[in-house]
């Protein structure tokens, strides 16, 4: 049994390190063809990276002082890793360092290809790509660094989002467009901005919660099946009664991630195949909802 979960963890290490190499792949796409092409900043600390480069070339072109793109994310994630090794986890640092590494090599690496320079077509595109490649990270359980960070250290010490933090700190990015460059592009930065998180979360689905309500007659199996499958807590509503046939029922009520609802079509079909599931998106959670370990 060792031997086989030894087997497992090299798999999944494997599958992380993979994953880390096209995610790298994936933001230098978005920020040689289509970002520094169209004049567009990303967010969050990619954002400030392509922030201090412009800078840095505008006042000191003749300068010793020429950072790129590329450098610039990997410096200004630093400290950012130092957090993460003191406050979240060593295997989590490592490969967060891997996914910063991969992207900044790949940026430095892969040539810029003006396909257009349209500010429009570079902020949805760029976005969307960039948007998967996060996405896709996180749902295999790493980070790409920046205010991810900052976000795992604040939730896991608070409790607390740091949804704020990068509303702020996105906000600064897309004025600073609009001062570089003219403020069409801070609009066309806001957008990319929106279109990065929208595919982001269309991606990454672990954080998105839904309330499930279970109608059934055979409640301990039902229970049984989802706590092996999900680990989740199941509220016990007993007494329930059908109105049509009057017969007795349980109701069963849990929250889980919409990243576990496979498991959970699953777990039903299992236990009880003829149960009444209903699931309802946007879940607010107040109090405590385990999460697995980054």
């Amino acid at each position: 049994m060792d031997e086989l979960q030894k087997i497992v963890k090299q798999h999944q290490y494997v599958a992380k390190a993979s994953t880390a190499f096209i995610y790298g792949i994936l933001v230098s796409i978005a920020m040689n063809f289509f970002w520094t092409p169209g004049k567009i900043y990303s967010s969050g600390v990619t954002g400030l990276a392509q922030l201090v480069a412009t800078l840095a070339k505008r006042y000191f072109s003749t300068g010793f002082f020429q950072p790129s793109v590329a450098l610039l994310l990997f410096v200004l994630n630093l400290p950012l890793f130092i957090l993460a090794w003191q406050q979240i986890g060593h295997r989590f640092t490592f490969f967060t360092i891997l996914a910063v590494t991969c992207s900044s090599l790949m940026i430095k690496s892969l040539h810029s290809i003006t396909l257009t320079t349209d500010p429009i077509i570079c902020a949805i595109f760029g976005a969307a790509i960039n948007g998967f490649g996060t996405g896709l990270a996180l749902k295999n359980g790493i980070s790409t660094g920046g205010l991810d960070i900052l976000g795992l250290t604040l939730r896991k010490r608070t409790g607390k989002s740091i949804g704020t933090i990068n509303l702020c700190f996105n906000f600064f990015i897309i004025l600073a467009a609009g001062a570089v460059y003219g403020w069409p592009y801070a609009f066309y930065s806001a957008l990319g901005i929106f279109i990065n998180a929208r595919v982001m979360d269309m991606v990454y689905t672990r954080q998105q919660k839904m309330q499930v309500l279970i109608v059934t007659d055979r409640p301990k199996s039902v229970i049984d099946c989802i706590q092996n499958r999900l680990s989740r807590g199941i509220t016990i509503v007993h007494d329930a009664e059908g109105a049509y046939r009057h017969d007795q029922k349980t109701v069963l009520l849990t929250v889980i991630s919409r990243y576990e609802k496979p498991e959970l079509k699953a777990a039903m079909k299992e236990s009880d195949p003829y149960a009444f599931v209903s699931i309802s998106d946007n879940v607010e959670i107040m109090g405590r909802f385990y999460e697995p370990e980054p």
